[in-house]
């Protein structure tokens, strides 16, 4: 659940797994794998096993020397150079059995460890994590021969998913092998089966072999037919009880109806067609008591278009508001719930079809229909794509009808994922197909500075250099192409709130491309070079070493002039007070928060009630009423409560385009405090907890599930966090190697010394 933060959760643990992870990249399952038990055999020498997961990459290995049984073991290798604060290797599975107890088993061998090492245990429920333990608090340390260890911890009865490994904070090497899970004592093949309800989704199979619709394209009027069919199909099923109380499988009806309405001569026959269907899903029963529009929400629901007879005609407009008066007032639907304490909509009952390797015109136009219509109703930011959303819907049926192949249609989908808006809508399952390709990458990291791709680092320490390219080196073209031209030309398949961020994805794309050497034209000073470089496999590169912008190394710090530091993929709720207590007794001049990275804990109260003296309203959230589908309601969270001891002295916050979601919401709480200021850049405005859902042939994606707005309502989502001060990196600071906004933070704060300037003077 990469990118997502858990706002209303009581708890709150240490997630791992989602920094090493590409934003909406999904963990494949164990499939050969003998439930229960897990080695590294499936693995190579000097590599990962495929089914493993983790990083930083370059800390992870395969190694065939050391090992506890069979012929290979798991291997975590730190130095004080190793980027991030830990490596973790992990392994994920679904959560399917009952019992009361879950242990996990797992033999652990250490060598030199400065700081300390265990196994990982992890299960998550449908809003995040529901129970962990790291071992952190054993403190395993130095050098150890191999040793079973192991971890219990009550089964919750909310565990969607299980994830299992070995994680080493320091330094030194930590091998892993043989893990296994146990249920009350039994292994995990041998304990019982969780009891599954049985739906309509189980017992109607119609077309599971295939949807029976074949398209290689749509007339004009096919292409009007299909979108006013995703548009009603849609409203239907949120709001008809044949859909909302489960009694049929929707994705199905949509195959059942599709026939008639493409074979339709007209568009009058067409909705005839729908008017025939929805007689047939039986008659309606009166609602007692019936829904009422919202008073005062935060977005209504778009339903205006229930009167257009210009667009329905007068049968089937009647039809759809005879529907929408009928829903009764609690709301219950079926394909989409909320997730418990947060409320973010949970959708438990959209199939994946991922056996659907080739997926046909019919579960290609089931996948449009599914993402439009769920941004239609789901989506608290619907009204700020920024695009003619009903267009969007009619432009991609032609063009996913059309769609021949699967690498066509992956494609399709990642530009209609795009099309939102949404930094959390990434396309799972298609990264392999978004332009240049992942085959291979030069071992160099490219940021968006001076409205320009420069060169900002090297992800290997030896092969980065040896391409001949410097830091700070502006890139011009990639094998012949100028590097404006491919941009633009990738732009349509990436997914951003913003621009800025759009701009900075395509920038760290340029190095991407075929396996082998590439031609590549810099602008160096007032020199322009061609110079040969080579891409190599994204195996053997460190992609984690340039992906925050916080100083490398301890996560707090005394700075030399004097200023606290704090690193926001460091800091844990059970450090706070210390770190606090160390800047106060330092007679810190202030303190540098530095959100330019994705943080690994949720300090977000811990920290933030330090740095007010009352309690202080940071944010308000909008939540979906499913009783009107399409309608977000406001709701206000609670405050950040003062803690002792009180920093009261200068903060500053630093925030850039890596200030993604959970970053951005622990951004907007400090920044909140009296004498804080926000300082950089804007940050990339997806904010809110993710909520996730498959589509078809084995894809998935995310919209950001609730809204989430400052204390005055000001919505935060495609706007970003947006500082107070403007600062960004130059490429003569880049060359130089300064971290030109920390150095500003840093100014600001000892100018500030002795005044109450800040966020509660403006």
């Amino acid at each position: 659940m990469p990118h997502r933060h858990t706002t209303l959760a009581a708890v709150v643990l240490l997630l791992i797994l989602p920094l090493f992870l590409p934003l909406g990249v999904s963990v494949p399952p164990a499939a050969a794998q003998a439930p229960g038990a897990w080695d590294f055999e499936a693995g190579g020498p000097g590599r990962r096993p495929d089914q493993w997961n983790g990083g930083p990459s370059a800390t992870l290995a395969a190694d065939t020397v050391v090992v506890h049984g069979g012929r290979m073991s798991g291997r975590i290798t730190r130095t004080a150079d190793s980027a991030e604060a830990f490596s973790a290797l992990s392994f994920g599975l679904d959560a399917d059995r009952d019992g009361r107890t879950i242990e996990l088993r797992g033999w652990l061998k250490s060598e030199d460890v400065e700081g300390w090492f265990g196994l990982w245990f992890r299960q998550d429920g449908p809003d995040g994590t529901v129970g962990f333990d790291n071992m952190q608090a054993r403190g395993l340390t130095g050098t150890t021969d191999w040793t079973e260890h192991r971890i219990v911890l009550p089964l919750s009865p909310e565990a969607r998913g299980l994830r299992v490994g070995a994680l080493l904070g320091g330094t030194g090497t930590v091998w892993v092998d043989d893990l296994s899970l146990w249920i009350d004592g039994r292994p995990l093949a041998a304990a019982p089966r969780a009891a599954r309800t049985i739906t309509v989704l189980d017992t109607d199979t119609t077309f599971v072999a295939g949807s029976g619709i074949e398209l290689s394209g749509t007339s004009d009027l096919q292409a009007d037919d299909l979108a006013l069919l995703g548009r009603v199909w849609g409203f239907l099923k949120y709001h008809h009880p044949a859909a909302t109380t489960g009694r049929r499988h929707w994705d199905f009806e949509l195959f059942r109806v599709m026939p008639p309405v493409l074979a339709a001569p007209d568009r009058a026959a067409a909705r005839q067609a729908l008017v025939g269907w929805i007689d047939g899903l039986g008659p309606l029963a009166p609602c007692d008591p019936c829904a009422e529009p919202p008073v005062d929400p935060a977005q209504p629901a778009d339903l205006a278009w229930l009167a257009d007879q210009e667009l329905l005609g007068a049968d089937l407009a009647a039809r759809l508001q005879a529907v929408h008066a009928a829903r009764p007032a609690d709301g219950d639907q079926f394909y989409v719930g909320a997730h418990p304490n947060v409320g973010n909509p949970a959708f438990d009952h959209e199939p994946a079809y991922d056996r659907h390797e080739q997926v046909d015109a019919g579960y290609r136009l089931l996948a449009l229909f599914r993402f439009w219509n769920i941004v239609q109703y789901c989506s608290p930011n619907r009204d700020i794509i920024g695009a003619d959303w009903p267009g969007v819907l009619r432009e991609f049926v032609p063009r996913l009808a059309g769609a021949g192949d699967h690498d066509a249609y992956r494609l399709e989908m990642l530009a209609l994922v795009a099309r939102l808006n949404d930094g959390h809508a990434q396309l799972g399952g298609a990264w392999d197909v978004r332009p240049p390709g992942r085959e291979g990458r030069l071992p160099v990291s490219v940021r968006w500075i001076e409205d320009q791709p420069v060169v900002a680092g090297y992800s290997h320490p030896v092969l980065g250099p040896a391409t001949g390219l410097e830091i700070g080196d502006v890139v011009l073209a990639v094998d012949g192409r100028p590097a404006e031209e491919l941009m633009a030309a990738w732009a349509p398949y990436y997914s951003a709130s913003n621009e800025p961020v759009r701009r900075a994805q395509l920038a760290s794309a340029l190095p991407l491309g075929p396996l082998g050497d590439c031609r590549m034209e810099v602008r160096r000073g007032d020199r322009t070079l061609a110079l040969s470089a080579r891409r190599v496999g994204l195996d053997s590169l460190d992609l984690a070493i340039n992906r925050f912008h916080t100083l490398r190394g301890p996560g707090f710090r005394i700075l030399d002039q004097g200023v606290a530091y704090m690193a926001l993929e460091r800091i844990r709720r059970d450090s706070v007070r210390t770190w606090i207590e160390a800047a106060l007794a330092a007679d810190a001049a202030g303190l540098v928060i530095d959100c330019r990275a994705y943080p690994a804990d949720f300090p977000i109260f811990d920290l933030g009630g330090h740095l007010v003296d009352q309690d202080t309203r940071f944010v308000t959230f909008t939540r979906l009423d499913r009783a009107n589908p399409g309608a977000f309601l406001w709701d206000d969270y609670r405050p950040l409560a003062p803690r002792q001891p009180h920093f009261g002295r200068p903060v500053v916050v630093l925030v850039d385009e890596v200030s993604l979601s959970s970053a951005e919401y622990h951004a907007l709480a400090f920044g909140a405090a009296p004498r804080a200021v926000v300082m950089g850049s804007t940050t990339a405005g997806a904010d809110g907890n993710v909520s996730r859902f498959a589509l078809p042939g084995g894809l998935s994606t995310m919209i950001s599930g609730i809204g989430v707005y400052d204390a005055d309502r000001n919505n935060t989502q495609r706007a970003g966090i947006v500082p107070d001060i403007e600062v960004k990196p130059t490429i003569a600071g880049l060359r130089a190697g300064r971290d030109e906004v920390l150095e500003a933070a840093v100014a600001h704060i000892l100018g500030l010394e002795g005044t109450t300037a800040g966020r509660g003077d403006r």
